[in-house]
């Protein structure tokens, strides 16, 4: 049957935005290149002029160079229809990456939409709002408990803070008269030793002759210390 009918050729696919525009960048190097050519003739045309007298011979020179410069200018304006079609096909191929940019976009969008839905299924606004209200009356009860285990005892409640502060203020200007005294104030100024003979108001000893009371002086006679004399009778007995 192939043979009769022949085989199905199967359609080449269609080319795409890139293809297109690879050719024509090739076509427009290929343009280039062609008016180089044409621009170094035309220098060498300019050249023969200037050292060629007026007169025929000058005159097929400058045909010659119009012939090239308007090959010149056709090739110029095949160059600008390439540029501008190269430009609408980067135009094209910016459309078509936006597009698919967007459409991966919005992919990734369903697929995010889909999972937060999944996930605000397993939380509810009102346990988190009656879990906020647990947690504040958790710490109304935490701070009075330890206002409760912070409190003094004995001391009343009525007491009267500007009272206090007259006291401390008082308080404040005794230690200062004290430092200014003393230079060291009363509480940190150690303690004296009392003196037991002043409080007891005992004699002191006696010292030497005028140590004794005049009255035992008249009554017996003492030595140089002060010790009353035995008299050589008593001794001998």
């Amino acid at each position: 049957m192939k043979r009769v009918f022949g085989a199905k050729k199967e359609k080449e696919p269609p080319p795409s935005v890139q293809d297109a525009t690879d050719r024509i960048n090739k076509r427009g190097e290929s343009v280039d290149e062609k008016i180089k050519r044409l621009d170094a003739e035309l220098s060498k045309y300019k050249e023969q002029i200037k050292k060629t007298r007026p007169g025929p011979a000058q005159e097929a020179v400058k045909a010659r160079a119009m012939r090239v410069l308007k090959q010149k200018r056709m090739y110029e304006g095949q160059r600008d229809m390439l540029y501008n079609q190269t430009f609408n096909l980067d135009q094209v191929s910016f459309a078509a990456e936006g597009i698919k940019d967007a459409q991966q976009t919005m992919t990734a969008m369903k697929a995010a939409n889909k999972e937060l839905k999944g996930m605000m299924k397993t939380v509810k606004i009102e346990e988190i709002d009656s879990m906020q209200d647990e947690m504040m009356d958790l710490m109304d009860i935490s701070t009075e408990i330890q206002e409760s285990l912070g409190r003094s005892y004995n001391v009343p409640d009525d007491i009267d803070e500007e009272d206090l502060m007259g006291e401390l203020d008082a308080l404040e200007a005794d230690m200062g008269m004290e430092s200014e005294s003393t230079g060291v104030p009363a509480y940190l100024q150690p303690d004296k030793e009392p003196d037991l003979d002043a409080e007891l108001n005992l004699p002191s000893a006696p010292i030497g002759h005028g140590a004794v009371p005049p009255s035992r002086q008249n009554a017996q006679h003492v030595d140089e210390f002060g010790l009353p004399i035995v008299p050589r009778a008593s001794l001998r007995d």
